[in-house]
């Protein structure tokens, strides 16, 4: 390699221990990183903006984008609130089917949304419940956060990551559900008993607090009815165009900008409302996190890596989805698994195209890091905002408290993903 691509490699590196570490916020780190690499010319702006192979992926950004607008709209009818209050009543008041019931939502929820706009949801109202109830708000966090990462393995709109993955290999929202869903199904039947080895047995039920539970009526949660019904006609609308994409033929960007465009047209959410629940800083992060990737694939760095990763598999796919799927839960409980998964995906898409086109190393790097982000509280960007609310709300959960328990989950997921792909895909 040149030194021009060693150079790139010193300045991703750098953003990426910053990113991981957090010395300085991970959407300075990369764009600081972005700046560097245009400014030493490892890329340039035609290739930072407008290549399709090597620039900032927009089909990503405005997915999201689109995404986050239809939740401000839903946040606005107090829905969210209304699920929380009914599933404290459905569990009356017992500490742990409330867990459940939380944790089901929560998954649910992110396989439709993203689980970083879930959890900002959802978190809120759970320090309301677990209140009402006299109970620790930090095992239901922590296993909110843990299942929206599971759930949101579902769907291509779940994890940041499954969105980068889609966009790379040309993947579909029916893609997603066929190969990943089916799965992840199962790992929320065994999250869910992870949960009563890991938590329920420290709970202790009140039956007055209960009681008082009871009294709630959750339909007062609902603040505008006629919202909520257009809301979830356009989200339904959104939804059924992501799965009929082999018929209509429009990329999910396209489909979540005209679904909040349509929804802030036709309401009365005035537009600074819709807007005020964008995740802009995550928006400029996937932007210079493109830039940075892309400068390595310019400058030949991702090039070598592939050709390295193909030459140690040497064509055995077995090999190659088993260590992708091991390496990627791995490093993305070191690293954030959205930067992780976009500079991976050029290395897989080289690899999947020496063995012939397989898909089975899509899914191997789709579980892996959507798993393997729960490892630790760094792992995915759920846990951390996860983790900002709570120290908010007066009940900081530290890295150690979060990591003890998602060590125990990613390996027992990882480790039932493992025969999934080998007798569906390799056998």
């Amino acid at each position: 390699m040149s030194v021009l691509s060693w150079v790139s490699v010193a300045v991703f590196l750098a953003a990426y221990t910053l990113i991981a570490t957090e010395k300085v916020h991970r959407v300075a780190a990369a764009l600081g990183g972005a700046g560097i690499m245009l400014l030493i010319h490892a890329t340039g702006a035609d290739q930072a903006f407008f290549s399709e192979h090597t620039g900032i992926d927009w089909n990503v950004i405005f997915l999201l984008l689109g995404m986050m607008v239809i939740v401000g709209v839903l946040k606005e009818t107090g829905v969210f609130e209304y699920l929380a209050i009914w599933a404290a009543k459905r569990a009356r008041g017992r500490p742990f089917r409330l867990m459940v019931l939380l944790v089901l939502i929560t998954a649910g929820a992110s396989a439709l949304l993203d689980n970083v706009t879930t959890v900002l949801l959802i978190a809120p109202v759970t320090f309301l419940v677990c209140e009402r109830l006299a109970l620790p708000a930090a095992p239901f966090l922590i296993a909110e956060a843990m299942a929206s990462n599971i759930g949101g393995a579902a769907t291509l709109v779940g994890d940041p990551p499954n969105i980068i993955i889609a966009s790379r290999a040309g993947l579909t929202f029916n893609d997603f559900l066929l190969h990943m869903a089916p799965m992840v199904v199962v790992l929320m039947a065994v999250f869910v008993g992870l949960c009563w080895f890991m938590f329920g047995r420290s709970f202790r039920y009140d039956p007055d607090r209960a009681q008082e539970i009871m009294s709630l009526d959750e339909r007062e949660a609902i603040a505008d009815r006629r919202l909520l019904r257009q809301s979830l006609a356009v989200l339904a609308l959104v939804m059924a165009a992501f799965v009929l994409h082999p018929v209509l033929h429009y990329e999910p960007s396209v489909v979540a900008l005209l679904g909040a465009g349509v929804l802030v047209a036709v309401t009365k959410v005035r537009t600074e409302q819709a807007i005020a629940e964008v995740e802009w800083p995550t928006l400029v992060f996937f932007a210079g996190l493109f830039v940075m990737v892309g400068a390595l694939v310019e400058t030949g760095v991702i090039g070598a890596l592939s050709e390295a990763a193909v030459a140690a598999t040497a064509g055995r796919l077995e090999l190659a989805t088993m260590g992708l799927l091991g390496a990627s839960a791995v490093l993305s409980a070191i690293v954030d698994n959205i930067p992780y998964v976009a500079t991976m995906s050029p290395i897989v898409a080289t690899l999947a195209e020496a063995n012939g086109g397989h898909d089975v190393l899509w899914w191997a790097l789709a579980f892996g890091a959507d798993l393997g982000g729960n490892a630790t509280a760094v792992g995915a960007a759920a846990n951390v905002v996860v983790l900002g609310i709570a120290a908010r709300n007066g009940t900081p959960i530290s890295f150690w408290q979060f990591t003890k328990y998602g060590l125990i989950v990613t390996a027992v997921t990882v480790t039932l993903v493992a025969p999934y792909l080998w007798f569906r895909y390799l056998t």
